[in-house]
């Protein structure tokens, strides 16, 4: 424990102590006495007063010299779809679990959708709610596969913006702690891992599970540094990693203002145009014990069948569309 905690700590026993002593005589000159003492009593209730304000004094300034944790900023892609609400219940009750955590969610969107504005008031998280639709020629299709092209890349340079912009002018134009974290809406999360990333001090990295047709990537440590990628496609790319494997200090994201996702970025080379503008292979911090451990999983939600519901429609039997789903 540093000299200046343990100082304090021995005063606030100190006065404790002076407190306790100074009430306990005080009871003991009572007994016996008759009630027209006030005056005596004055002199003792003044010093106990005193003592219990420099008491309340220094519990409040050990409350502010305490070390506050980094924020975690999680910025969060999300679009309108059946299973929208569902996913994103799911990921604010998780989040709601870790201190000091601000979520960034972005709509691919014209504006802000009721449904999402709703949801965020009502989910006790620190939040903040942006809006950024995908351009017409990056968007997929029906039917299209979802690798065809990169998704959530203008929702996430729009979070990376608006840190640069509110977190640099809170800081009045220096870097505050923090680190921030890309969690797609349907990944399942550890609450360990959020953990794993606090203390970031540029960018750590993890496995993630059931991602790229395999048990789990990963990237390869060897004497506490990585060395190279477990993965089954193409290892050679820049930062071969998925999106939910690693996270970026706050300091960093602003120190580099030009460092963002490129939405004309080759399939598989999003994550890797980002990181390569932020550090070097070498200046990668492994976590979750050396990479040996899978605290987030690349998991989908199955796309919702609507056969009966479109047959029942049909019938005037469809149900109530007011309901929000």
């Amino acid at each position: 424990m540093a000299p200046r905690m343990r100082l304090k700590l021995r005063t606030v026993f100190v006065l404790y102590f002076l407190v306790s002593v100074m009430g306990l005589l005080y009871a003991l000159m009572q007994l016996g006495q008759r009630c027209d003492c006030a005056e005596h009593d004055q002199p003792y209730e003044r010093t106990i007063s005193r003592l219990r304000g420099e008491l309340h004094k220094l519990q409040e300034n050990m409350k502010k010299s305490e070390p506050t944790a980094p924020t975690i900023y999680v910025i969060t892609p999300t679009y309108a779809r059946l299973v929208q609400k569902a996913e994103l219940t799911r990921l604010s009750h998780t989040l709601l679990h870790v201190p000091q955590l601000h979520w960034i969610l972005v709509e691919d969107a014209l504006q802000k959708s009721t449904l999402v504005s709703n949801l965020l008031r009502t989910s006790g998280l620190s939040y903040t709610h942006l809006h950024m639709p995908t351009a017409a020629q990056r968007k997929l299709h029906e039917g299209d596969p979802n690798w065809l092209k990169a998704r959530g890349v203008e929702q996430r340079n729009e979070g990376l913006r608006w840190l640069r912009e509110d977190r640099r002018a809170a800081a009045g134009g220096g870097g505050e702690q923090g680190v921030v974290y890309f969690a797609d809406d349907d990944n399942t999360y550890s609450l360990q891992l959020f953990q794993e990333m606090r203390n970031t001090l540029k960018v750590s990295v993890w496995p993630v599970g059931l991602v790229g047709a395999m048990k789990y990537e990963s990237p390869l440590v060897q004497g506490g540094k990585v060395i190279g990628f477990h993965t089954g496609w193409k290892p050679s790319r820049p930062f071969p990693m998925d999106m939910a494997g690693f996270a970026v200090s706050l300091r960093l994201i602003l120190a580099k203002p030009d460092a963002c996702f490129d939405a004309d970025a080759p399939i598989g080379f999003l994550e890797g145009s980002f990181l390569q503008k932020l550090v070097t292979m070498d200046e990668l911090e492994p976590r979750a014990d050396d990479c040996t451990k899978v605290l987030v999983w690349h998991t989908r939600t199955e796309k919702p069948k609507m056969s009966t519901e479109k047959a029942m429609q049909a019938q005037g039997l469809g149900s109530d569309p007011t309901w929000e789903v």
